[in-house]
């Protein structure tokens, strides 16, 4: 199934400055979703954010912030309890989640995104976690379990379905 850009939404989660340091490739993470936020606004696709007690580990890096147009609060791991679901555009089914930590918070929330009745892409390059064999494991599982694992190219592609989209060479210049 390709994803739509007109049914989707993207979730990022936890990506907050006091966080971020210990994240394996945590720099690049955060590129990725700051990335990916941007093609999703030029693309007319809502961008959430999530972040773990804000008080304690800061605020989401300002690359991501900048690009989201809900953040939520959150003291779940999930961030569905929290009230992610409520906060989804109505009518838009597709969910491209990308975030921290990928074995712990991120994997919840697809989880429990997936049994909510959601289709869930996650960005593989676009996660991370402390150790790279717990992002691994994470993406497996999430495999498993139902979500399409994909690639940042792969969303931006998918989103604009052609090369004469408007926006194409926008975007383009994005992943290039």
């Amino acid at each position: 199934m390709l994803m739509k850009a007109e049914q989707s939404v993207l979730v990022l989660i936890d990506l907050q400055e006091k966080l971020m340091p210990a994240i394996h490739r945590g720099e690049t993470v955060v590129d990725r979703c700051a990335t990916l936020a941007t093609i999703a606004r030029l693309l007319s696709v809502p961008v959430l954010a999530t972040e773990q007690i804000p008080q304690k580990l800061g605020r989401n890096r300002a690359a991501v912030r900048d690009g989201c147009d809900i953040t939520l609060d959150k003291t779940y791991f999930d961030a569905c309890p929290d009230g992610l679901i409520e906060r989804l555009p109505e009518g838009r089914q597709h969910i491209v989640i990308g975030g921290c930590e990928a074995h712990v918070c991120m994997l919840q929330t697809a989880l429990s995104l997936l049994d909510a009745g959601y289709k869930v892409w996650v960005v593989v390059d676009a996660c991370g976690s402390r150790q790279p064999l717990d992002r691994d494991v994470a993406l497996n599982r999430l495999a498993r379990s139902g979500a399409t694992v994909v690639t940042l190219e792969m969303v931006a592609f998918e989103w604009m379905r052609h090369c004469n989209h408007p926006r194409f060479r926008e975007v383009q210049a994005l992943i290039k």
